[in-house]
């Protein structure tokens, strides 16, 4: 599973990495997302890509807040069928945060692209009903079969990243067939990605700043017993 991430990038360079034709909210760097928080998702709506906010974390009747959703479930599951077929995002990202396991002890990693570019995750994205009637807009990652490098810290599952293509089909709103969609969710490869230490404090879901992202000396980096 997928329980952390980033999406720390200038706005500029954010709406022309993915194409962005409107922007509905006050976009800010976030170096350290969690579930239930608002992340930034990208829609297609009438043609154009929005960027917007979205609450983390279905709220689902089936059971917890469901912030991945496994393909093999997406197949399975009715409301997720539904979903993909008609309720298509993108999430951006530009790095994943695992815990490693070295003996008894675990220290965080981050895991990026080597250039250290943005990248797209298929999503998911529900409306639900507040308790008051107010619309609350959730997502949640799709999950597929994890590549070498993520599988040293998950042991089957990542984030079904898009390279441009896939992400094109997967937001083509005229593109509603469950099964060629589905198709475009594949393992991406671990050859353009890598992974390096990071600071603990990504475990405190109030740690949202720069130094989430900074690489730590493993040496004298702080592990987890």
């Amino acid at each position: 599973m997928c329980q952390r991430y980033s999406m720390a990038a200038d706005l500029p360079v954010v709406l022309e990495h993915f194409q962005v034709d409107r922007v509905m909210y006050y976009y800010k760097n976030r170096y350290n997302i969690s579930p239930t928080q608002s992340a930034p998702v990208l829609l297609q709506q009438n043609g154009e890509r929005v960027l917007d906010e979205f609450r983390w974390g279905f709220i689902p009747y089936w059971g917890r807040d469901a912030v991945n959703a496994d393909l093999r479930t997406v197949r399975e599951n009715p409301s997720y069928r539904k979903m993909i077929e008609k309720q298509r995002c993108v999430i951006p990202c530009n790095g994943l945060y695992y815990w490693k396991k070295e003996g008894k002890k675990m220290h965080p990693v981050r895991v990026v692209m080597k250039d250290r570019g943005m990248f797209g995750v298929a999503g998911l994205y529900e409306i639900w009903k507040g308790y008051k009637g107010e619309p609350i807009r959730t997502c949640t990652l799709v999950m597929t079969d994890a590549n070498r490098l993520i599988g040293n810290y998950e042991e089957s599952r990542m984030p079904a990243i898009l390279p441009e293509e896939a992400m094109k089909g997967w937001l083509n709103e005229e593109n509603n067939a469950f099964h060629s969609l589905s198709s475009l969710l594949q393992t991406y490869s671990d050859h353009d990605m890598e992974a390096y230490p990071v600071t603990p404090l990504i475990g405190n879901d109030h740690h949202d700043n720069s130094e989430c992202i900074r690489e730590m000396d493993l040496q004298t980096a702080w592990v987890k017993q």
